[in-house]
Order: C-alpha cells, then sequence, then structure tokens
C-alpha cells in the first residue's frame, strides 16, 4: 500500500505522535488552562470538528473539556498538531 500524503505531513504526523508521548513527560502540568489547551488541541488534530452535544451542567468537566474543544471548532488538523507540538515545547523548558 502506498502512503498518498505529502512528505511534510508525514513529517507532522511523527512530530504530533512524538509530542504525544514527551507529554506524560510533563504530567503533572499545574496550569488548568494548558491542560485545556492539550486535550482541545489533541481532540481537533486527531478527530477534526467537535461532534455531539454539549454535556449538561451537571457534568462539568466533561463540557468544560467540550467547551475547550468548540472553540478550536474550524481549526485544520495539520494546525492543531502544529500548535500542539509548539505548546509541548513550551512545556519542556
Amino acid at each position: 500500500m502506498t502512503n498518498t500524503k505529502p512528505d511534510n505531513t508525514l513529517l507532522l504526523d511523527e512530530q504530533f505522535q512524538a509530542a504525544q508521548q514527551e507529554v506524560s513527560g510533563l504530567l503533572p502540568i499545574d496550569d488548568k488552562f494548558a491542560m485545556l489547551k492539550f486535550y482541545a488541541l489533541y481532540k481537533q488534530a486527531s478527530l477534526g470538528d467537535i461532534q455531539g452535544k454539549k454535556p449538561g451542567m451537571t457534568q462539568m468537566v466533561k463540557r468544560v473539556k467540550w467547551e475547550a474543544w468548540e472553540k478550536l471548532k474550524g481549526m485544520p488538523t495539520t494546525d492543531a498538531k502544529s500548535e500542539y507540538i509548539k505548546l509541548v515545547e513550551k512545556f519542556k523548558k
């Protein structure tokens, strides 16, 4: 099977996968806003635009995560991957 992705997309995918592995070494991150940003960027990069209904008020954690992801609606997955990688680099310092 031939891979039809351009080389730069393959490189971005590899960097994104490496950044995902590095995040576990950065945890715990005390910055709750950064954790939400990691979550939202990961979801946007992996799945694209938000799906499903907004969780109700009694499900506050799920609701906050949903809202963070929903703010990225329309962002291309390649941009989300790049932003995720940049955020990992920022916290490695």
